[in-house]
């Protein structure tokens, strides 16, 4: 899916603030507010843009500890790993989760109080299940991601500047 340097930027600004209003958006990006609507709404359309959505500090809502367990499924059938996917996506302290490939199936990026819930979820959950052959736990000292993604592909590079050319009627 081409996309052009309007369309980037649209992305980069609204992945920084999604809530700012359609007006402040054209002005960063350098379009008419009618332009920003239509093409927000294309990028909905096209299904690049898949919802908005609130970032919260795991430490202010009490889940300042992160781990990332490897888990290795026995049998490796479709049902079981379906099955498992399918109960660890709904468990609360699990805030990403990963289908692999390699010695591990699943890569669950869990978020709890303390080291002692990072205990609990290994021993209490995941080895309760009997599709659970082993688990791998690594403790992360610190989360750091990108605010904005960056779409791939042919277009504009990278962090390129928005070079914009106004046609007078």
């Amino acid at each position: 899916m081409e996309l052009d340097a309007v369309d980037r930027a649209l992305l980069r600004e609204l992945q920084n603030d999604a809530r700012q209003t359609n007006r402040d958006l054209a002005a960063k990006t350098g379009v008419s507010p009618s332009t920003s609507l239509e093409r927000v709404r294309l990028l909905r359309e096209r299904g690049l843009i898949t919802g908005y959505h609130a970032a919260l500090d795991l430490e202010a809502v009490g889940r300042p500890v992160q781990a990332l367990i490897s888990v290795r499924i026995r049998p490796p059938a479709r049902p079981v790993i379906e099955g498992f996917r399918e109960w660890a996506h709904q468990l609360p302290e699990v805030i990403a989760m990963f289908v692999t490939s390699g010695a591990y199936d699943f890569l669950l990026h869990i978020a709890v109080p303390d080291v002692n819930g990072v205990y609990a979820f290994v021993i209490d959950r995941l080895t309760e299940r009997r599709e659970v052959a082993d688990v791998q736990t690594t403790m992360a000292y610190e989360h750091v991601r990108p605010r904005i993604i960056e779409p791939a592909g042919a277009g504009a590079a990278y962090g390129e500047p928005i070079r914009h050319t106004r046609r007078h009627r």
